[in-house]
């Protein structure tokens, strides 16, 4: 975790105070559930619940303790033997140090996809309220880079709108997928411990019991956990990239704030770069990239091996911190974005008209001329606008084989801007419901 790109809130989840507490928190509550099956003394489970909630983990005694046993499960229960006393002899009864750790995992998992979760709500609203702001303000749309048709900037944040509002309905389902806790011992099949334990911890902790677990919780659900994560990420970086471009000097329809005191460029002193969207294109990067070995931990060896713990312990606090910062800042950013409706004017018109061609073309045909004719008359004259800067309607009027077969006021009409945006609201009703 790279504290430039953290948030306080979701890195204390992942810190080994808040791990070990719900490692405590594991262990008590299947002592409790063991105590209520008769399995180990009533007694012993109050002093477990007693002694370890009013116990202060002590971390650099856990450390000390891993150094010589090179086992972080076996450190933190003998750290917290010394702070229970004898019965701790009746903790982890018929568990594996997987138990505790998968379930533990898939806590944090779920309590950083709450924060992620909120945050989407945020951008979700920022978004809407951008997009009914500049519903009506009129842009061109472009394919490949190159104008194509009138569209509204009000369309361009609704899209965005619709797009992580799959976003969040996806981690929703992946938040349902990981949700789950793995008592089920050494090798999965109970034979220390009982089934119901695994649900009673479980249901404690929000989760629910797994259906059928090795000595691990199947990682395909991690798996698709973090590739949800990488795919959100990709919407993050596909609205930076959007703005990147709106920002160029010579398109600036819409613009990152830049507050006063900011500088651009140490050797240049005008600069005013889209630094935050960079930023967020490169954060999007890295969370995709967790998503690959989250993928290769599914396969393990028979009922497991270690090769998936090393990727976690990076992965989880990782992609979820940079996830939970990026989704922050794309807000901060949509909320203050400075929009410009003159420049966007100003850009529809500088093609002359030519964003208008495919109406012609329709007339055309319309008309009776044959598409490939049509489609040659409107090239013909656009190419004048490309090459001379020509303007398109008066090179269609001055166009004899066009006028035999469109008027002068069926061509002017082709030139109506309303006539793009005339759906708008039915778009909007279909986004925003």
């Amino acid at each position: 975790m790279i504290p430039r790109y953290s948030r306080k809130e979701m890195t204390d989840i992942w810190e080994p105070h808040s791990k070990f507490r719900i490692w405590f928190e594991i262990e008590a509550h299947a002592a409790s559930a063991m105590a209520d099956l008769g399995v180990i003394p009533q007694e012993a489970a109050d002093i477990i619940w007693k002694k370890g909630e009013k116990a202060e983990f002590d971390v650099d005694r856990i450390d000390e303790i891993e150094r010589e046993v090179k086992h972080d499960v076996i450190a933190f229960l003998t750290h917290l033997a010394e702070r229970v006393g004898d019965e701790a002899r009746f903790v982890h009864q018929g568990l594996t140090s997987s138990d505790v750790l998968d379930t533990c995992f898939n806590v944090q998992l779920v309590r950083a996809t709450d924060i992620m979760l909120a945050d989407l709500d945020e951008l979700l609203t920022v978004l809407k309220r951008r997009a009914i702001e500049h519903k009506d303000t009129v842009c061109v749309g472009r394919s490949h880079g190159i104008h194509a048709e009138p569209i509204t900037f009000g369309l361009k944040m609704a899209s965005a709108y619709a797009e992580f509002d799959r976003a969040k309905q996806r981690l929703s389902a992946a938040r349902e997928e990981i949700a789950t806790c793995a008592l089920s011992g050494a090798v999965g099949t109970f034979a220390n411990i009982d089934p119901r334990v695994e649900i009673y911890v479980a249901e404690k902790l929000g989760l629910k019991a797994e259906p059928i677990s090795t000595q691990v919780i199947p990682r395909d659900r991690h798996a698709m956990y973090f590739a949800t994560l990488g795919v959100i990420a990709s919407s993050v970086e596909r609205l930076s990239v959007e703005v990147r471009h709106l920002q160029r000097t010579e398109v600036l329809e819409a613009e990152e704030y830049f507050s006063p005191g900011q500088k651009g460029s140490s050797a240049m002193p005008h600069k005013r770069n889209p630094i935050l969207t960079e930023n967020l294109t490169g954060l999007a990067r890295m969370v995709r990239a967790y998503a690959l070995p989250a993928m290769e931990n599914v396969a393990l060896w028979h009922e497991r091996d270690i090769s998936h713990s090393s990727v976690e312990r990076m992965i989880g606090p990782d992609a979820t911190v940079t996830l939970d910062f990026a989704l922050k800042r794309l807000t901060n950013v949509m909320d203050k974005l400075l929009v410009y409706p003159e420049n966007c004017e100003k850009n529809m018109n500088k093609l002359g008209g030519l964003v208008h061609s495919q109406r012609v073309l329709l007339a055309l045909t319309q008309a009776g001329v044959s598409r490939e004719d049509s489609y040659r008359l409107v090239q013909r004259n656009a190419m004048k606008v490309w090459r001379e800067g020509k303007d398109f309607l008066t090179e269609l009027l001055a166009d004899e084989e066009v006028r035999a077969a469109l008027s002068e006021e069926a061509l002017r009409e082709k030139f109506n801007l309303d006539y793009h945006t005339k759906h708008v609201d039915t778009i909007f009703k279909r986004v925003f419901k």
